[in-house]
């Protein structure tokens, strides 16, 4: 441990930062030979959920900026995957929806995209996947809450 530092092995968010890393690059391994990075999996499993986002929408979902979102929209579009009114019936918002060519490459992702996760909880047993996603959820409502109230 450094003098001034945090020792990283006992940081808690060192270790979910690594962790969301080795998650990442697992996925886009996975999505890669499918065309596709996690941003564009990311987008198509949205729009699979809530059909009509707009892009603001879909770039807060995928954790990226507008800008990237529009591009990713555009090339998802001009690849027949989404399609999107040409013209905005209220306002600027332009609803993106799955083509059936989207939901069918969203299928063969989720697969990929599954058997990552279930390489990375097969250490756990069920019990101990429930109690990681009790403490991850409690996590991220103490951080989104600014942790008042939150406890056991």
């Amino acid at each position: 441990m450094s003098q001034e530092g945090v020792d990283l092995d006992k940081s808690l968010g060192y270790l979910l930062k690594e962790s969301s890393s080795a998650l990442r690059a697992s996925m886009e391994e996975v999505l890669r030979p499918l065309g596709m990075s996690v941003t564009h999996y990311s987008c198509l499993e949205l729009l699979a959920q809530r059909p009509g986002l707009s892009n603001s929408e879909l770039a807060r979902g995928a954790f990226v900026t507008r800008q990237t979102m529009n591009v990713l929209l555009k090339s998802l579009e001009r690849d027949g995957d989404v399609t999107r009114p040409t013209e905005a019936a209220v306002g600027k918002v332009l609803p993106a929806r799955l083509t059936p060519r989207g939901r069918e490459r969203l299928e063969k992702a989720t697969v990929a995209v599954r058997s990552v996760e279930v390489r990375m909880l097969a250490g756990m047993s069920s019990a101990d996947q429930a109690e990681a996603f009790r403490i991850l959820q409690g996590l991220i409502r103490s951080l989104r809450d600014g942790g008042v109230g939150e406890g056991d």
